[in-house]
């Protein structure tokens, strides 16, 4: 009898499934986040969060222990060295899993699997660098230096200066885009069955 036993065997036999989820786990460990089945996303949630937890004590011994379920030197390496430091204040609940829906040939239930603390559009008061860059907080800067000034007025001099040249040759290229429209002829109902 199997009672209370409670474990997916993601229909395979034990040595295919331990090499699934150790190929699987090294994956999420180098590349911070992968997308599976949402049946695989949790075997390998069960898999990954003792390991990272290991992880946050950096001895020999525990190295050792990560590496015989990993089997990858690169992904144990990977882990000690930054998603440990990274993850040591957090207790537990090292991924998340979100659910991006279904698969086009055999609508299986897909999601994407990732560490928490690597996702920087989730995590709280950090905004990602290209964000921050792109937009600023305001249009125009509250303090105005004394060379910013003097640039501007330079500039403003050479835009009137150049203003009567530039406003006649915007003006030729509409007035030529104005007559070249064709002419739409009006539809009708003439002609057709009702």
């Amino acid at each position: 009898m199997r009672h209370n036993k409670n474990f997916n065997h993601l229909g395979r036999q034990a040595g295919h499934r331990k090499a699934l989820m150790s190929n699987m786990a090294s994956s999420l460990i180098l590349h911070k986040r992968i997308e599976t089945t949402v049946a695989k996303a949790k075997a390998v949630k069960q898999f990954v969060e003792p390991l990272v937890t290991k992880s946050k004590e950096d001895t020999t011994h525990s190295r050792r222990v990560v590496f015989s379920y990993l089997k990858q030197k690169e992904a144990v390496t990977e882990l000690f060295r930054t998603i440990a430091p990274k993850i040591a204040d957090r207790p537990g609940g090292y991924t998340r899993i979100l659910k991006t829906g279904f698969r086009l040939g055999d609508a299986a239930d897909m999601c994407i699997i990732e560490f928490v603390d690597f996702n920087e559009a989730y995590t709280l008061g950090v905004v990602p660098a290209a964000a921050a860059e792109a937009k600023p907080k305001t249009r125009r800067s509250r303090k105005k230096s004394t060379d910013a000034v003097e640039d501007a007025t330079v500039v403003e001099g050479e835009a009137k200066k150049a203003a009567p040249k530039k406003a006649a040759a915007p003006k030729a290229p509409k007035a030529a885009a104005k007559t070249a429209a064709p002419k739409v002829a009006k539809k009708t109902n003439v002609g057709k069955k009702m």
